[in-house]
């Protein structure tokens, strides 16, 4: 049984990494081929950098994640304190419930509703809406929301609640004890959703192409262009530094993670 459970596991292994391995080894192919491998070299790394429509398609991604996964956050620490602060079992039952499904919900369905959203909208006078940055923005925003819920919530739950009543005891306002006490205690939970919010819209394909415009094009709504008429070997390129970028931000949450813990098991 555990040779059949190694061999299943690296299938698996296989199965998920191979094709980003070949990409990547692709990536520094001269010959633009992926039939055979003539020598390494950088030159679609500098074809890449030479594309102006392609840098101006990554610089959207990265400040629409940025801008998204930022106010995701905000929003979801405030909102996982309230419903964590919710006396009502059954209210607060029913509001996770509720937060949790649009993760469970096919991406197609959140862009089609938002996109309806944002019609029905952009009908109303005294509402100017226009598909591009803000509906992407409001779009973005909306779906990484719930992660970053899930992220934050099962911190306030392993809070020790004595902790706040001793400082409200000692004198500190509400506000003072969730900056001072609560939220260095949750901010593990607050990276890990900004992180996920960031690769999600990042990341994200189905719902931007719903509600996305001509004059504002993030870095997948770019790719599939490109793979509709010919390939660019430059894509190669940049798939590949978006693995490689992506990496190193998981990489380094992990280790500064398990720096944290360390130190806290030796004192």
């Amino acid at each position: 049984m555990k040779v059949l459970s190694k061999i299943y596991l690296w299938l698996v292994f296989v199965l998920l990494y191979l094709p980003i391995v070949v990409l990547v080894v692709f990536s520094f192919n001269r010959a633009g081929s992926l039939n055979h491998f003539s020598g390494f070299s950088l030159y679609w790394y500098r074809e890449l950098f030479r594309d102006r429509e392609a840098l101006m398609a990554l610089k959207n991604s990265l400040l629409l994640a940025v801008t998204s996964s930022a106010l995701a956050t905000d929003i979801g620490t405030f909102a996982s304190l309230g419903i964590d602060r919710m006396r009502s079992k059954y209210l607060k039952s029913a509001v996770t419930s509720v937060t949790n499904i649009p993760m469970m919900n096919p991406d197609i369905v959140t862009g089609v509703s938002m996109m309806l959203l944002f019609v029905a909208a952009s009908s109303m006078p005294f509402l100017k809406i226009k598909f591009g940055w803000t509906t992407m923005l409001i779009t973005h925003t909306t779906f990484s929301l719930p992660y970053v819920i899930l992220s934050i919530l099962p911190r306030f739950k392993q809070m020790d609640k004595k902790l706040i009543e001793a400082a409200l005891d000692l004198g500190c306002t509400p506000t003072r004890t969730f900056f001072k006490i609560e939220l260095p205690f949750i901010l593990p939970g607050v990276v890990s959703g900004l992180m996920l919010g960031f690769t999600l819209s990042l990341d994200d394909f189905v719902t931007s192409h719903f509600v996305s415009s001509p004059d504002f094009q993030t870095l997948p709504l770019y790719v599939y262009n490109q793979t509709v008429h010919e390939v660019k070997y430059s894509m190669y390129a940049l798939c590949a530094l978006m693995v490689i970028v992506i990496l190193a931000l998981l990489l380094a949450v992990n280790f500064t993670g398990n720096g944290k813990t360390s130190k806290k098991e030796s004192k």
